[in-house]
């Protein structure tokens, strides 16, 4: 299992987004002077302080930890540092939201707020590289921001901040607010006018904080793009933990009698599993390619690579077969409530890197390790119901007409062999967004779903295509009004494909002629 620093970076921003067709427009106020002139910005709204306004020298686009390199370079812009609220709050320990702006040379008018991930706890550089394709949305010539969310942390997942009231309630939904108010207002006095769009896109806890808005702050945001969001973090620790458990049933032990979770399968039981799941899941698009597009009707068992009196050969134990099949239908209390969604068989439940997939457990960095194999979910579930969860949760609040009957759009993706955010429990949310929002006609006219086939939680996946823009599409919603059938999707794992990823619940379908390694020959049934 990899360390809390490599989980931490794939969810500090794994994602992608492509070109946009604008007219740029040069300001006459980004001069130098015009940039120092920011420190001595001043609001109504918040206490703010500028720390610092340079300009940055044309040059390569930054490389960021644990993201793809971005090819091409960035022009000259303003960077703002600055920080909201500074105070000294619980224990003597000194707060405040930290943000981060990036005014272009060539502003196209559009501004950008880029979420954060995990716990955050450190102002990310502004470039919008969350699902940005091949050009970050700072080369486009957006106006980009970026925060801590109201505390400073050692690393991703530090959590010492939840013992101060006002740095918890920051983190989950009061800095986002604070930091795209007060960022506006110095988009707007350093080119001398309004912003034109606002977008903002994020994926794991960034894509939490893209649902916020839609939520919380419905009139900030024109269009929003919420990747893999981490919608009730506690209870899909609980999930990760009951598939970990039910895996330990079958684990040898270790000297101390514990379960060596990470021994349970051998590599001949996955690939036997996995051989199973292509032979009956990976053909029904149309074409057998290694990938599975039609998620949804891919009803694989592991029973069905079970050895039995008349199967002795190329299977698995019954009991590792059980083992595997109770923990991907997800955790459910005494009276057989699901509290959390399963999770799908996919290409990435075997996966080695970044976090591995479900069928490769080990000492989880959240759950830590697994030394029963037995779980009370009743117990669990009441545990992870915490208050701080469900102030800051998006994952039940549907009532989203004010941001659509605002024009407001709101994307969504996220990977189908994601082992931490199961799939299924986006699908659940946007399930319930249509039934209570007049159905999927009328929903389909402000908000969509893609699920990316293969993909692992945010991005990644040896079996997965997982670059793709959706900046053009969420603009183009936005703008010109243009919904997003279909997005063109590539990857390193098969530098040659493309496919369409198609809005949920419609897959991509070989149309049975043509170079099936090309987008252009599916359609989307």
């Amino acid at each position: 299992m990899h360390s809390i620093k490599n989980l931490v970076g794939l969810l500090f921003f794994i994602l992608a987004l492509s070109s946009c067709s604008v007219t740029e427009k040069k300001s006459s106020n980004n001069s130098e002077d015009a940039c120092s002139k920011l420190l001595a910005f001043k609001t109504n709204e918040n206490n703010v302080a500028i720390k610092t306004a340079v300009n940055i020298a044309a040059g390569p686009v930054p490389t960021v930890m644990y993201q793809r390199p971005y090819a091409g370079t960035l022009a000259s812009y303003c960077r703002v540092d600055g920080v909201i609220d500074e105070r000294v709050g619980a224990s003597g320990k000194t707060y405040a939201i930290g943000f981060a702006i990036a005014l272009p040379e060539k502003w196209n008018g559009r501004f950008m707020m880029q979420g954060g991930g995990g716990l955050n706890g450190s102002v990310a550089t502004p470039l919008g590289s969350s699902a940005a394709g091949d050009m970050t949305a700072l080369q486009r010539g957006f106006a980009v921001v970026t925060t801590d969310t109201g505390h400073q942390g050692a690393h991703g997942f530090d959590a010492s901040f939840f013992s101060d009231q006002e740095a918890t309630l920051n983190f989950l939904y009061q800095a986002i607010g604070k930091v795209a108010v007060t960022s506006k207002q110095i988009v707007a006095q350093y080119y001398g006018k309004a912003i034109d769009h606002s977008y903002y896109m994020g994926c794991s806890t960034g894509g939490r904080e893209a649902m916020i808005m839609s939520q919380r702050y419905p009139r900030l945001f024109d269009g929003i793009v919420a990747g893999a969001p981490a919608m009730r973090t506690s209870f899909s620790n609980l999930a990760d933990k009951w598939v970990m458990v039910s895996l330990a049933r079958v684990a040898p032990k270790d000297k101390e009698g514990h379960p060596n979770v990470a021994e349970a399968l051998t590599a001949q039981d996955k690939a036997i599993v996995m051989d199973g799941l292509l032979k009956q899941c990976d053909a029904l698009d149309g074409v057998a390619d290694k990938m599975i597009s039609n998620t949804v009707g891919c009803n694989f068992d592991p029973m069905s690579v079970a050895c039995s009196a008349t199967k002795k050969a190329s299977c698995i134990s019954l009991a590792k077969a059980k083992a595997i099949k109770s923990g991907f239908a997800g955790p459910k209390n005494s009276l057989g409530v699901q509290v959390y969604p399963g999770f799908w068989f996919d290409t990435g439940i075997t996966e080695t890197q970044g976090i591995p997939g479900l069928l490769n457990p080990g000492n989880h960095p959240i759950v830590g390790k697994i030394t029963s194999t037995e779980m009370n979910v009743d117990q669990e579930s009441m545990a992870a119901a915490t208050p701080a969860a469900f102030v800051g949760d998006s994952a039940y609040w549907t009532l989203l007409n004010t941001f659509s009957d605002n024009g407001g759009k709101l994307i969504f993706y996220h990977g189908v062999s994601d082992p931490w955010f199961s799939a299924q429990e986006t699908t659940r949310y946007y399930q319930q967004l249509v039934n209570d929002n007049g159905g999927e006609e009328k929903v389909s006219q402000w908000s969509r779903l893609f699920l990316v086939p293969g993909m692992g939680h945010c991005g990644g996946g040896a079996a997965a295509l997982d670059h793709f823009d959706m900046i053009d599409p969420i603009v183009d919603w936005v703008e010109k009004n243009k919904a997003p059938e279909q997005v063109t999707v590539t990857g390193n794992a098969f530098p040659n494909r493309s496919r369409p990823l198609c809005s949920y619940p419609a897959h991509a379908h070989y149309k049975g002629t043509g170079d099936s390694e090309k987008a252009e020959n599916f359609e989307c049934r």
